[in-house]
């Protein structure tokens, strides 16, 4: 990844979108299924990495998980299946919500 803090989504074994930040996505997805992850996630494992995107600050990429945990449902999952096509796009589009 490109920049040094990341916003990611994991989409839990009920189907739900969870929202966060970090400075390492693959030790966080970790942490997530071990059960140290969010209390949120603990009961709803295992987790599976469903977006991600880098920003240079850690200002921004908190920015970004707040807009985007304010998302309805359905924009949250069009975010997710942009990144499956295309991650650039799916920066993009996270991008703009911090504009």
């Amino acid at each position: 990844m490109e920049g040094l803090y990341s916003v990611y989504m994991v989409r839990c074994s009920d189907g739900s979108l969870y929202t966060g930040y970090t400075v390492d996505v693959d030790r966080r997805v970790a942490a997530h299924n071990a059960g140290t992850g969010a209390r949120y996630t603990r009961s709803r494992r295992p987790v599976s990495l469903a977006a991600c995107a880098s920003f240079p600050t850690r200002h921004e990429a908190m920015r970004a998980e707040a807009l985007i945990k304010r998302l309805p449902r359905e924009e949250k999952l069009s975010l997710a299946g942009l990144y499956r096509t295309d991650p650039r796009r799916f920066r993009d589009a996270v991008s703009g919500l911090i504009a």
